[in-house]
């Protein structure tokens, strides 16, 4: 911008002129300006975990008003510490966080299974608003084979154990798990992921390790199918064991893709398999075998794309070499073959030291460095968060010290959203912005971008924010040059930038 058509501009922004022109900018009239940067683009979650009560609510039997105090209380931890999404677990054993045909209220809510909170509440939908409402995805965590957790206590009449009894086996731990070869797991189950995803505005699905059983929860013996597996073999079947088994957990997560993306393709399929696909793999690697103990061929789903984020629990050290942080986080990135988000799960919770701080910070950037073209994290779980002030505060003012953008998902829609028609008036010292657009359904966040001096700086605005006051002058005297609002949508998609001084656009 030459020298007279800057000083127009700033004295259009201080003397409050409005203006809707949407002309470009000749790239002669841009010579010499600093560019305008790109707000960051990086996952930040934290798993929310009901089941035992580890995370929320803190424990069974608190009044609605407890409860929701204690949600907001994680929300506004989860904003103000730079975060931009939250795994909320709301089928932690075959039980709703949530009203539900399908299945009875949680035992975590009230202590006692199928008893709806009192005064009543959708405990979901109340995390979905308050979620969105401080600019946070919210992702619902689901145990797609559970049926019953020793933490809850004996099986209560309301339990699925009871109401699918042909479905189910008893482990000897005292764990109820459903048969994932049975067709009315898979069917009970899939009804049940698609009734949230069509009743709730939610942002993704998740699902995390637990495909069948580990081990201990069977006492070291194997899972108790023998019915399935010989109606299989007198059928005629051909697989072994492990490949059938195998066979019935890949069918589920491909079908499970692809209902969801049937009825709003914008809510994204997430993974957390166990670390370790299989021990050797790559070649220093040494563990525990999902492939053949969990019979979840987690490397296959991601090869196959039936994912949009990918999130392997690594929660080893980096150091740790038989299990080694960035070997393991490599390794998955070169399965990768269909560029989906691989955001590695992180185990926060070796305690509120210098170390672990330390340890973390350097796990966030080893997976920036490696993972560049879709950074980001999930943390386990929220409570080491919290808990642990040296440890937030430090990613505070570390790696998570500015906001970020959730990566866009361009395989979902690449179709950037309209342009906000942005304005701006004097008010004293100061300078208010406002903005409106067609669309505004479709509009997850704002960023609005500003510009004092040579500096430029960014917010990331909630989706119910239309309007923001600015100063004219920075803290150093700098004059607020530029202001340049944008809309991103659901996917990720950011619009043209245009500029609220003379309504140009860049």
């Amino acid at each position: 911008m030459n020298k007279s058509k800057h000083l127009i501009c700033g004295l259009a922004l201080l003397m409050g002129v409005a203006c809707a022109s949407r002309r470009h900018l000749p790239e002669e009239e841009r010579a010499g300006e600093p560019p305008i940067p790109s707000a960051m683009r990086e996952f930040r979650a934290a798993w929310v975990a009901t089941v035992d009560n580890i995370n929320w609510p803190s424990k069974p039997g608190l009044s609605t008003a407890q409860q929701q105090a204690e949600a907001l209380a994680l929300l506004d931890f989860l904003r103000d510490h730079h975060f931009n999404a939250v795994i909320f677990q709301v089928r932690p054993q075959a039980d709703a966080l949530f009203p539900s045909e399908w299945e009875p209220w949680s035992y975590y809510l009230t202590g006692k299974q199928g008893t709806a909170p009192d005064p009543f509440y959708d405990p979901l939908a109340f995390w979905i608003e308050e979620a969105h409402r401080r600019g946070l995805e919210l992702h619902v965590w689901l145990n797609p084979y559970r049926a019953h957790h020793i933490a809850a206590g004996e099986v209560e009449p309301p339990s699925l154990v009871n109401k699918m009894p042909e479905s189910v086996v008893k482990l000897k731990e005292g764990y109820w798990w459903f048969d994932p070869a049975k067709q009315s797991t898979q069917d009970h189950s899939a009804a049940v992921v698609m009734d949230i995803v069509s009743r709730y505005d939610i942002d993704g699905v998740h699902f995390d390790d637990y495909f069948y059983p580990y081990e201990s929860y069977n006492g070291g013996a194997d899972f108790p199918d023998d019915d399935t597996w010989a109606a299989y073999v007198a059928g005629g079947g051909t697989l072994s064991r492990g490949d059938w088994r195998r066979s019935h957990v890949n069918q589920f997560i491909e079908r499970i893709y692809n209902d969801i993306k049937r009825v709003k393709k914008h809510v994204k399929f997430g993974l957390s398999p166990f670390g370790i696909w299989r021990p050797g793999h790559p070649e220093s690697i040494a563990g525990m075998d999902q492939y053949d103990k969990l019979y979840a061929d987690a490397k296959l789903w991601l090869n196959k794309g039936w994912v949009d984020y990918f999130t392997p629990q690594l929660y080893w050290p980096i150091a740790q070499i038989p299990q080694s942080f960035p070997v393991l986080l490599g390794w998955w990135q070169e399965e990768n073959t269909q560029a989906r988000h691989l955001w590695p799960g992180m185990n926060v919770g070796r305690g509120g030291d210098e170390a672990n701080l330390r340890e973390v910070v350097n796990q966030i950037m080893i997976t920036r460095g490696m993972v560049p073209a879709s950074k980001g994290a999930v943390h386990w779980s929220i409570s080491s968060l919290t808990r642990n002030p040296l440890l937030a505060q430090g990613l505070l003012e570390g790696p998570y010290k500015q906001p970020a953008l959730v990566p866009a998902s361009p395989w979902l829609g690449s179709d950037a959203p309209d342009s906000p028609m942005v304005r701006f008036s004097r008010r004293g010292g100061e300078v208010d912005v406002s903005w409106q657009h067609p669309n505004t359904g479709n509009i997850a966040k704002w960023v609005l971008y500003s510009r004092f001096g040579n500096k430029w700086d960014y917010r990331i605005l909630e989706s119910h924010v239309s309007s923001l006051t600015l100063p004219s002058y920075a803290d150093d005297g700098a004059v607020l040059e530029q202001v340049v609002v944008t809309a991103v949508d659901r996917l990720g998609n950011e619009s043209e930038r245009i500029m609220a001084i003379d309504g140009s656009k860049i």
